[in-house]
């Protein structure tokens, strides 16, 4: 954090195009798994005329958060000093909660219980789910443990093969969608019927992507320097010009995806997720085939998270635990969530959600703050109030989701309590109070 400009921008080389692409296309594929599938044709379906709207709202928290969520570690360097300026102990403490709670202990189980229910349909009746379950889980977490040895190949394999060959698969079903004809467009129905850009928001903040953007710079920041950049300000530059190649590829999926669900207004009304949609539209357009197309999709999709995430967490918690290499982190949190992912989808979002709702007003705030870090800088104090006090709002409702559901608290009263923003005005009202007290600390030093 003290290096000057200078230092930090020594030896800076600049990517060709075609490599920058191929680095956003790998960011891209660790972004989009099974959960960013999902909700835009749910959303499409449900939200109806309002869609366009609904979409936007979606696109800000989806897209705009994990970008901003990107660039601000870019900036800072790492997640740990971006938290650090908050605490030392608060970013060990941070950071190792985000890598847990979207590594192992929600997304990495998530992808492989996730791919298995759209894969179980092609199954024969004879067979026994449980056993199909386990045997796929056991396959899928060595494919993508072996996949992960290379966190330096992650970009050629992501940004070369798998992630191509999964946007080609969702354009083809989108694609397919929009040429021919559609149904008559229906009014949206809830959440969607009353302020559908704010819930579209909510929805965009239900992928939990802004986590995932604060850990995913670490293999793309090495990937990006074995590529031949050198200097920060040159990884820097170039993460975040891949950070803009991502986003502008989920932005165009998310709103065709979204697309989809409004040419079956009529037909998916009152579909129960995304999943039904997507495999409704393909089969309608490709005939038995299409639940084979929209099975390979959520596999391609949920490999390439795992193996994004397995790599991340294993180079993260290897650096914090060097005695421990690479591989037996790697190792471990893939038999674990092989574990995990046989106790079903409902167990893992029952344990990992209120750890989430915990753990996303943070990093809000924390990227906020890291967007506007020469400013928070001059002013320090601004970083542990609003850090510590959006923190307490947000543990106190997680806490109360956990073990007491429906308990009345203090905090339900806050303005924007009732559409999970309730950490918002205390936000706000911490950074006036962190700016006074950084202002008297000044004039009495």
């Amino acid at each position: 954090m003290g290096e000057t400009d200078e230092a930090r921008g020594a030896g800076t080389t600049r990517l060709p195009a075609r490599q920058v692409l191929a680095v956003g296309v790998a960011l891209f594929s660790m972004f989009f798994g099974a959960g960013n599938l999902i909700l835009p044709p749910l959303l499409g379906v449900q939200a109806g005329s309002a869609a366009l709207p609904a979409t936007v709202g979606f696109l800000v928290a989806g897209v705009g958060l994990p970008v901003l969520g990107i660039v601000s570690v870019a900036r800072a360097g790492t997640v740990r000093e971006l938290a650090a300026r908050v605490h030392p102990v608060f970013a060990r403490a941070f950071v190792a909660a985000v890598y847990l709670a979207i590594g192992p202990c929600l997304a990495i189980p998530r992808t492989a219980s996730t791919a298995f229910e759209m894969l179980e349909p092609l199954l024969p009746a004879s067979v026994p789910v449980g056993a199909a379950r386990l045997a796929f889980s056991v396959c899928f977490f060595v494919a993508a443990y072996v996949l992960a040895m290379h966190p330096g190949r992650i970009t050629r394999l992501l940004g070369r093969v798998t992630g191509p060959a999964l946007i080609a698969l969702v354009v083809a079903v989108v694609a397919s969608a929009l040429l021919s004809p559609g149904e008559p467009v229906g009014a949206p129905v809830a959440p969607y019927d009353g302020g559908a850009g704010v819930q579209g928001f909510l929805t965009g903040y239900q992928t939990m992507d802004l986590l995932a953007s604060l850990t995913f710079g670490i293999v793309i920041a090495e990937n990006v320097r074995g590529l031949g950049v050198g200097g920060e300000r040159g990884v820097t530059l170039e993460v975040c010009r891949a950070g803009v190649v991502a986003g502008v590829l989920m932005t165009l999926l998310y709103g065709g995806l979204a697309l989809v669900g409004v040419r079956l207004c009529e037909t998916m009304a009152g579909a129960g997720n995304g999943a039904e949609v997507l495999t409704t539209s393909a089969t309608l357009h490709f005939g038995p085939a299409g639940t084979v197309v929209v099975a390979l999709i959520f596999l391609l999709a949920c490999l390439n998270v795992c193996i994004g995430l397995t790599s991340c967490c294993g180079t993260y918690f290897a650096g914090e635990l060097p005695r421990v290499p690479y591989r037996a982190w790697a190792a471990g949190f893939a038999a674990f969530s092989c574990a995990l992912a046989n106790f079903g989808l409902d167990a893992i979002l029952a344990f990992s959600v209120p750890l989430l709702g915990a753990l996303y007003p943070v990093a809000i705030v924390l990227v906020v703050m890291g967007i506007a870090r020469r400013a928070c800088d001059r002013l320090p104090q601004v970083w542990p109030w609003v850090a510590g006090v959006v923190g307490a709002v947000s543990v106190a409702g997680a806490l109360r989701d956990a073990l007491a559901p429906g308990l009345p608290l203090p905090i339900d009263a806050l303005p924007l309590a009732g559409i999970g923003l309730g950490w918002v005005v205390p936000a706000l009202v911490a950074a006036a109070l962190g700016a006074a007290h950084a202002l008297a600390a000044r004039r009495d030093g």
